[in-house]
C-alpha cells in the first residue's frame, strides 16, 4: 500500500517540511520571513517530497524509511539549534544540520539498497 500512494506521501511531505521550515524560522528562531524565504522554503520541500516519491516509486523501501529517519533526526537537530542558539550560530548550524542529516540518510539508505540489489542479483 506504500508503494502505491507516493504520490500521497509526497505531497504530504512536501506540505510537512514546508510547515516545520516556516514554524522553525518565525516562531522558534523569531525572524521575520521575506518572500525569498518562502521560495528557498518551498525549493527544499519539493526537493524532499521528489526524492521521497521517487524513492517510493522505483520500490526502495528501506532507503524510503532510512532517508524518511535522516529528514525526521534533522528537524530535530534544526529545532534543537535553533532553541539553543549558540551566540548568534543557531540557524546556519540548524540549517546545515538538517542538509547534513538528510543527505546522509539518502546516502546511507541508497548504499544499503545497492547492496541489498547486489546480495540478490549474485543469488
Amino acid at each position: 500500500m506504500l508503494l502505491k500512494n507516493y504520490g500521497k506521501i509526497a505531497g504530504i511531505t512536501i506540505i510537512l517540511s514546508l510547515f516545520l521550515l516556516i514554524l522553525g524560522v518565525k516562531y522558534v528562531l523569531g525572524q521575520d520571513l521575506v518572500a525569498q524565504n518562502f521560495i528557498a522554503f518551498a525549493v527544499i520541500s519539493v526537493l524532499v517530497g521528489t526524492i521521497t516519491g521517487a524513492l517510493l516509486f522505483y520500490k526502495l523501501k528501506i532507503a524510503y524509511y532510512i532517508f524518511t529517519a535522516g529528514l525526521l533526526i534533522g528537524f530535530i537537530e534544526l529545532f534543537r539549534s535553533f532553541i539553543s542558539d549558540m551566540d548568534g550560530w543557531g540557524d546556519l548550524v540548524g540549517i546545515l544540520s538538517l542538509f547534513i542529516f538528510t543527505a546522509f540518510g539518502l546516502v546511507i539508505g541508497l548504499i544499503i539498497e545497492a547492496i541489498l540489489y547486489f546480495i540478490r542479483k549474485n543469488k
